[in-house]
């Protein structure tokens, strides 16, 4: 009787599957959609309305939205349309920079946690539970008032906070995919551990790992802006949305509502359109 070839893991959904299944989605169409546009604003579409977002006129200070200004203007009276667009530059550099370092560390956090298990699971998980049980936002308030603020240091910090929050879903992953044939077919190769969780395990837990750095990166946006509206994320004279809003919010109480409400939606915008990107890609990875 020959013997049974190793069975190997569900292999995450190939890219020839899994793009036609996200553009049938009219979330995910949407989603794209608002992602798209806000990163060609980024990448320099304030230079093509005609107004420096960097340039104060304060004999046009506070002007509502009109025809010569669609947002109006802000204090220092400058076009609030140029600096919503310039804004996406900052937060669309550091939200996916965070993301990326946040994912990287906890993939590799989880794999070890998964694979090696025993003492080190347990010393690793019990950090992890005690980093999450504090609130996000104030670990990186305090981090940031430490070392002070500064666009390198809002990446390394959001990245290291998110990294646990990363980690817990790899280790549930990389659990499912150790006690498998074909990873211990691989043992019995005499493949180095690391081998194993970067070549074996690594692409066929991809796809939690995809669905997870989405959904961070929407949070990564969010913890940017509110870093930026307490003054501990991006530095004047950056247009930064947070920033913006939280130089503006006094100006309401006068009237000036548009200020401070068109960074607002630009965030919310954002916000939304890559938790759309997100879900789409959750619901057809879990199909």
């Amino acid at each position: 009787m020959s013997a049974q070839a190793p069975s190997s893991s569900p292999a995450s959904p190939s890219p020839s599957t899994t793009w036609p299944a996200l553009l049938r989605s009219a979330s995910f169409r949407i989603g794209l959609l608002i992602v798209l546009f806000w990163l060609v604003c980024a990448l320099g579409g304030a230079h093509g309305f005609g107004h420096d977002p960097y340039a104060a006129d304060p004999l046009n200070a506070l002007l509502p939205p009109s025809h010569d200004h669609w947002f109006g203007t802000d204090a220092l009276g400058r076009d609030v349309f140029a600096r919503v667009i310039a804004g996406a530059r900052d937060i669309l550099l550091i939200a996916p920079l965070a993301t990326l370092l946040g994912t990287a560390l906890g993939t590799l956090l989880g794999l070890a946690m998964g694979y090696w298990r025993g003492w080190l699971d347990d010393v690793l998980g019990r950090l992890v539970d005690a980093t999450l049980a504090l609130p996000l936002v104030i670990v990186a308030l305090l981090v940031l008032a430490a070392v002070g603020s500064s666009n390198s240091a809002v990446i390394v910090v959001i990245g290291v906070v998110f990294a646990p929050i990363i980690s817990r879903t790899v280790r549930a992953a990389t659990l499912g995919e150790v006690h498998l044939d074909y990873v211990a077919a691989a043992r019995l190769r005499g493949e180095h551990a690391v081998s194993i969780m970067l070549v074996e395990i690594l692409p066929n837990v991809l796809g939690p790992i995809i669905v997870e750095a989405t959904v961070r990166l929407g949070y990564a946006i969010f913890t940017v802006a509110t870093l930026s509206f307490l003054g501990f994320g991006i530095q004047p004279p950056s247009p930064d949305w947070g920033l913006a809003i939280a130089e503006n919010y006094p100006l309401i109480a006068g009237g000036a509502w548009w200020t401070v409400v068109f960074d607002a939606l630009a965030t919310a915008s954002l916000v939304v359109g890559v938790n759309l990107l997100a879900d789409s890609i959750r619901a057809v990875v879990d199909a």
